[in-house]
């Protein structure tokens, strides 16, 4: 019995062995590095005084790599030429190329371009300060600079202070202490002096540290005054059966102001002057401005100097900035050349607008392709024309004989004597929307010309009523939608929920500016019932004075609606998800208006509903908003937010082994502290600069 036992054993220990030497494969390497570069030493060492030489040289414990260095790596105060940037190995070399000032304390702020060269891991938030005296500045502010149309963060522009209080600082002097926001719109400035500041945000496209007017801009209407402050904090380890084991007490320095907000809105300005003029066609003349304008330019017409009084209409934007001249005298289509004195409003040296009076020459001759299919189209048409007279004058001749033509050249004549659609020009015209439209939609044709003439008797409206068609009185003749498109019509007519409509326009009951005429059209209309639609009803903490805009994906304006009496309603909403924006209208023209610096204007106010609305068929949503409630960093839904945190990819594969179990403890939220800890009151610019402390919490 041993023996047996014995003879198994050795079997299964040179099995083992056998299976042991039969897998080959590579070893295994070390667990994952989530560890980022860790700083070695630095020469000049971090808070050092006197500093005398031109050149900084960081060194770190692993090879590492600067990422994005233009954008992320920003140098207080801002040299007059860039300094030069380099990276070998495990370290960082940064030679001045100016001398350095007197008795100044220096920041170099590298964000979190920092990481190592294996994994990626980033060192987060690393600065290296020292001075060039024998004092180094000490004070620091902190906020975040959001996007005021749409509390976007403002990723990786500069956030900077002047002690010189003027109105034209930030426009004729650099900004004196910098920093750049991270990748959440945060920033701090540190190392500063006492004393008194204005605080901006720029935009810097030129690189110059002062505001241009067509750069963005965020300003503070405050000034600050940095300091610092004392609180105690208790931290409490606790043993393995959770009793307190040890009680700690610990003293902090907060830096404020911590809260700083500041909303960066661009003044729009452009300026105005002729961007393009042209000729596209015969009929057709085009002028691009530079810049909206408030009036359309006086148009006179030197050559040829033979035209009629009325020898256009136009076609323009709402801003004045884009115009067709559609040209209806026959003169002027034919003429290879039109000559004509413009005059319009235009930038001078001082940015301010003057009358001026330019002569424009505009030709057109036809691309030798058209020419060609013209030349073509025309000797085929003659050539019919000349077979028709043949055969015609052969039928007469055979009549009077008393005989016919042919059963081939019958065909040949009846063909021939049909006119040719193509042949025919013919003014366009099609609904908007067609086929099923939601309830409040107007019915809209669109047409390929201007219209010079709309017969009220040839435009038709019925209603289906079981099978039959009836016909609906009183509907009234097309009209234009706006003033400034000669070619979209609507017909003063308002359609009810669960309808079937049909439209029809007579052959010939329109006329184009160029004595075109339709085509016949017939198109049903059908309206979609109260049922399939969803309704919002909603109270705010705003009276009057705002509106509310309801965004698709992509914050595509779907439907705005004022609030009155501090409530607002979207009817007859297709299912779907959604997000709600509101602004407060400050100037009641029903647009977000943008700010202007040397008016000391800050843009209108926008907040968002922190939450998706997920509208379902059928289905009222009723909802109270406290626009104040949350903090308006944390207000905008992710789903719909563009310029999101960087995530490391540490991070992500942390969060991504946390399903196996692998993770020590769960990540925070990107977004899980605002900078006021959700507590708002009031006005934004003001009440979002209150002292939140945030205590450390209990380790257990």
């Amino acid at each position: 019995m041993n023996k047996r036992w014995t003879y198994r054993l050795m079997i299964m220990v040179v099995g083992l062995v056998l299976a042991a030497c039969a897998s080959i494969g590579s070893p295994e390497g070390g667990a994952r590095d989530y560890t980022p570069p860790r700083v070695v030493k630095s020469s000049p060492a971090d808070g050092a005084l006197n500093f005398k030489g031109n050149k900084v040289e960081i060194t770190f414990d692993e090879i590492i790599n600067l990422k994005d260095q233009q954008k992320k790596v920003i140098i207080s105060p801002a040299p007059e030429t860039q300094p030069l940037i380099r990276t070998v190995g495990k370290k960082v070399t940064i030679e001045f190329r100016d001398r350095l000032r007197d008795s100044t304390t220096y920041v170099i702020d590298f964000s979190n371009a920092i990481e190592d060269n294996n994994e990626g891991n980033q060192l987060e938030g690393y600065t290296l300060a020292f001075s060039t005296g024998d004092e180094i500045d000490t004070l620091a502010v902190s906020g975040i600079v959001l996007q005021a149309r749409d509390l976007e963060p403002m990723q990786h522009v500069i956030v900077g202070l002047h002690s010189n209080l003027s109105d034209t600082a930030l426009t004729a002097l650099p900004l004196e202490r910098v920093s750049r926001t991270d990748d959440r719109g945060k920033f701090t400035i540190r190392n500063l002096k006492p004393g008194s500041y204005h605080v901006f945000a720029l935009n810097d496209v030129d690189g110059d540290y002062r505001m241009a007017r067509t750069e963005d801009v965020a300003f503070l209407d405050e000034v600050i005054v940095p300091s610092t402050d004392q609180y105690t904090s208790q931290d409490t380890v606790f043993t393995y059966d959770h009793r307190i084991d040890t009680v700690t007490t610990a003293t902090h320095t907060l830096y404020l102001p911590n809260d700083i907000l500041l909303c960066m809105f661009n003044e729009g300005y452009r300026s105005h002057y002729v961007r393009q003029t042209a000729r596209p066609e015969a009929n057709k003349l085009y002028i691009l401005f530079g810049a909206p304008n408030d009036t359309l330019p006086r148009i006179h017409i030197l050559s040829p100097s033979t035209h009629q009084r009325d020898w256009c209409r136009v076609e323009h934007t709402a801003a004045n900035d884009s115009l067709i001249y559609w040209l209806t005298d026959s003169a002027l289509i034919k003429a290879d050349t039109i000559t004509m004195a413009m005059t319009y409003l235009r930038s001078n040296s001082n940015d301010s607008l003057e009358l001026v009076t330019d002569t424009v020459h505009l030709g057109y001759r036809k691309p030798s392709a058209q020419v060609k299919q013209e030349q073509k189209k025309a000797k085929e048409r003659k050539e019919r024309e000349e077979r028709l007279a043949q055969l015609l004058d052969k039928q007469s001749k055979a009549a009077q004989q008393g005989k016919e033509l042919n059963e081939g050249e019958l065909e040949e004549l009846k063909e021939l004597q049909h006119i040719d659609p193509e042949d025919t020009p013919r003014l366009v015209m099609d609904l908007t929307k067609s086929g099923t439209v939601d309830v409040g939609d107007s019915i809209i044709l669109r047409f390929d010309t201007p219209v010079a003439d709309i017969d009220p008797d040839g435009i038709h409206l019925e209603v289906k009523r079981d099978t039959l068609w009836i016909p609906l009185d009183g509907h009234g003749a097309l009209r234009l939608v706006n003033d400034y498109n000669p070619m979209l019509y609507w017909l003063p007519f308002t359609t009810q929920p669960d309808s079937t409509y049909r439209l029809t326009v007579d052959s010939a009951a329109v006329t184009s500016v160029y004595g075109l005429h339709n085509d016949r059209l017939a198109k049903e209309i059908k309206v979609r019932g109260l049922e399939q639609y969803a309704n919002v009803y909603c109270r705010v903490n705003v009276n009057d004075g705002a509106f509310v805009q309801l965004l698709g994906s992509g914050e595509k304006v779907m439907r705005t609606t004022s609030v009155n009496g501090g409530a607002f309603e979207l009817l007859n909403v297709s299912p779907g998800t959604y997000y709600l924006r509101l602004v407060i209208d400050s100037n009641g023209n029903g647009k977000w208006d943008t700010g202007n610096y040397s008016s000391h204007l800050q843009p209108e106010e926008v907040y968002y509903y922190p939450k998706k609305l997920r509208l379902r068929a059928n289905w009222d949503l009723d909802e109270s908003w406290n626009i104040y409630q949350t903090a308006l960093d944390l207000q905008k839904p992710d789903d719909i937010k563009h310029n999101k945190p960087e995530k490391a990819k540490n991070k992500v594969e942390k969060k991504q082994n946390q399903t196996d179990g692998t993770a020590d403890e769960e990540e925070e939220d990107e977004f899980s502290t605002g900078i006021t800890n959700g507590a708002y009151t009031g006005n934004k610019y003001n009440d979002a600069k209150r002292n939140n402390r945030r205590q450390p919490r209990s380790r257990l």
